[in-house]
């Protein structure tokens, strides 16, 4: 028994014999049976499908004596001289190693001969996106008329590397991989016919890591056939593909339900001394969660489906009722989503390892009741509920009578929202608080109204401090209508509305507070009325950052005129603006005084001439003429220099 080329063997002779690719041998066929030939035909797909080999029963079909015919006898000399390769009016070509331009054109030089002993000249050309640009354009016209006894055939597994323009010429097929089905009813009829026994275990798993490839499966077969074995067992076969068994990913599952990392570690290491192939242990493992959640949701409906044996249907069965189904979905997941990441690392072997390690961490790194309540507050952190504080004392003493509602403490008294530390976010009263902080700014242990919670004071984490006093023995204050205007301590404070000179607008209350409402002292405007005073003036006011570019001009005051000079038409367009303008106007108003004009200009050194200007600039002066006279010279460009 030779295994040395299986695929060359049991190469299909006919569209019959083809594995898989029914809809494509089907429209073949029944076009050969008719005599309907196209000018050119595409076959895309994938590795191993069977391009060349439909290509090559296409030919014969064409060209059988017995033609036109639906499929090729096989039997005559004209199918016996396609078969060996040696008929002379069908051409096949590698397009890696003939794919340049002169070729094409020898190509097209050929096929405007008669055939010589065939019906048709078919011209194979495999790999055919190897083919150069200029070799394609020179094919454009050939493709779209050629004669009427020749057809071409591009077989290729890069259809994007084809021009447009091709492919709208061509009939394009799109091989498919088969299924792994197909795979195990192809494999097993070979094996029948080299009268070889297998197990059934045996050539499903050639066929699953064939990939839907007919030509990769029967390598791997005749790499399988010559340990020269009487029967094809699938131990041999995971031994020598570098496969794990079922037992490997058995004691993977109950080193994960044990969380435990060292047993998870051990499998990992037994993967990589007995060599296993790293992709195709993730394929698996993909596989095993799969089995695992359908069964856990579908019972033993869901058996046809997986395809197992009544012993690998028992045991993940088992396995789907002690994980919870969320948890075997999510490892599902993260399985598929870390192939690519294993076998794209620079170390797989410890990519591997960790993705392993996680599915055993899972529920230690997130519980799926905290998962479950992050996910309903939108990702938020939800903070542990603060402790129950005691109940507000029931007599709290009155107010003294001294001090009237609706008015500022007596004079020489610190206000008591002056007295709260950095902790407290509003203002305390007997009945009712004022708060201006944002809800969405106050701190966790926070009641909603902005006090701390249960009536005390309390930090970040809900626990009291011990340093303040109890509400039950402090000073109790009276409603105030006027809000907070300022806090002492470290927390954020409602934004303020300020008017043009930076001065705190006045409340809105009815009843504001003297003190909150103070205003501060203006800007001092000492010194000389100069541009040096005047900037000064503006940073002290703090009104610089309305006047974006201010500080980059020279400023010129004479009796009625204030000149800012910028350094080039940009810097002008961008103190130019209005509101820029308007906040200099107003400063300066207030600086020098109402009658104060303001003016831009842009220095004449960054003013940008044209081309034209230059050019009539430099041949006007005369040190460049004398240069040009004494060596003959000619101006050929002038360009403005980089610094301007």
């Amino acid at each position: 028994m030779s295994t040395s080329n299986l695929t060359a063997k049991y190469r299909p002779q006919t569209f019959t014999d083809v594995a898989g690719q029914q809809a494509v041998k089907t429209i073949l066929s029944r076009a050969a049976q008719q005599d309907k030939i196209a000018p050119a035909y595409l076959f895309s797909g994938t590795r191993g499908v069977g391009k060349t080999t439909i290509a090559r029963i296409f030919a014969k079909a064409l060209n059988c004596v017995n033609a036109p015919t639906a499929e090729p006898c096989n039997v005559c000399e004209n199918c016996r001289q396609i078969t060996a390769g040696i008929g002379v009016d069908v051409v096949e070509i590698d397009a890696a190693s003939h794919g340049k331009v002169d070729d094409a054109r020898r190509l097209k030089e050929d096929i405007g001969y008669a055939p010589i002993e065939f019906r048709y000249k078919v011209f194979i050309i495999d790999e055919a996106h190897m083919l150069t640009t200029q070799a394609f354009n020179a094919l454009l016209k050939t493709l779209e008329e050629p004669p009427s006894h020749a057809t071409f055939i591009m077989a290729t597994t890069e259809t994007h590397k084809f021009p447009a323009t091709i492919i709208s010429r061509c009939q394009h097929y799109a091989f498919k991989m088969l299924s792994t089905s197909e795979l195990v009813a192809h494999l097993a009829n070979i094996l029948q016919m080299e009268k070889v026994e297998f197990e059934s275990g045996a050539i499903d798993l050639i066929a699953k890591r064939g990939a839907g490839s007919v030509r990769d499966s029967m390598s791997l077969l005749g790499q399988v056939l010559a340990l020269g074995s009487e029967k094809l067992l699938e131990a041999d076969v995971r031994s020598i593909l570098g496969l794990a068994g079922k037992d490997v990913f058995f004691t993977l599952m109950q080193a994960i339900h044990a969380r435990d990392l060292v047993s998870v570690g051990e499998v990992v290491k037994q993967v990589l001394d007995r060599g296993l192939d790293l992709g195709f242990f993730i394929r698996e493992l993909s596989s095993c969660w799969r089995n695992m959640f359908l069964l856990g949701q579908s019972g033993e409906r869901a058996i046809p489906l997986l395809d197992l044996s009544t012993e690998e249907a028992k045991e993940f069965m088992h396995w789907a009722q002690t994980f919870e189904r969320s948890f075997v979905h999510a490892c599902w997941q993260m399985t598929v989503d870390g192939q690519r990441k294993v076998m794209t690392s620079l170390e797989p072997a410890m990519a591997l390892e960790l993705l392993l390690l996680n599915m055993a961490s899972l529920s230690d790194l997130i519980s799926m009741e905290r998962a479950g309540a992050l996910a309903n507050a939108g990702g938020a952190a939800i903070p542990a509920p603060a402790p129950a504080a005691p109940a507000p004392p029931t007599n709290p003493r009155p107010a003294p009578a001294s001090m009237p509602q609706n008015s500022a403490p007596p004079s020489g008294e610190t206000p008591p929202w002056q007295n709260a530390p950095a902790q407290q976010n509003g203002m305390q009263s007997g009945s009712t608080q004022t708060s201006m902080i944002p809800t969405s700014n106050r701190p966790m242990g926070r009641s909603e109204s902005g006090s701390p919670a249960g009536g005390k004071a309390t930090s970040e984490m809900g626990s009291e401090d011990s340093s303040l006093p109890d509400a039950s023995q402090s000073e109790p204050t009276q409603e105030f209508n006027a809000p907070v205007a300022e806090y002492r301590g470290s927390e954020p404070t409602e934004p303020e509305s300020y008017s043009a000179n930076n001065q705190p607008l006045a409340s809105e209350s009815e009843n504001p507070d003297p003190a909150a409402t103070e205003p501060t002292p203006t800007p001092a405007m000492n010194g000389p009325r100069d541009f040096e005073g005047f900037m000064k003036y503006v940073v002290d006011s703090g009104a610089n950052g309305t006047v974006a570019g201010l500080s980059k001009c020279k400023g010129l005051v004479t009796d009625s005129k204030f000149v800012l000079t910028c350094a080039n038409p940009f810097h002008k367009n961008q103190i130019s603006t209005r509101d820029t303008l308007t906040a200099i106007n107003r400063l300066s108003a207030e600086y020098f005084g109402s009658d104060i004009e303001v003016e831009v200009t842009v220095n004449s050194k960054g003013i940008r001439k044209s081309r034209q200007q230059l050019r009539a600039e430099v041949e006007a002066n005369p040190d460049v003429m004398r240069v040009i006279d004494a060596f003959g010279a000619s101006i050929i460009s002038v360009d403005p220099r980089r610094d301007v």
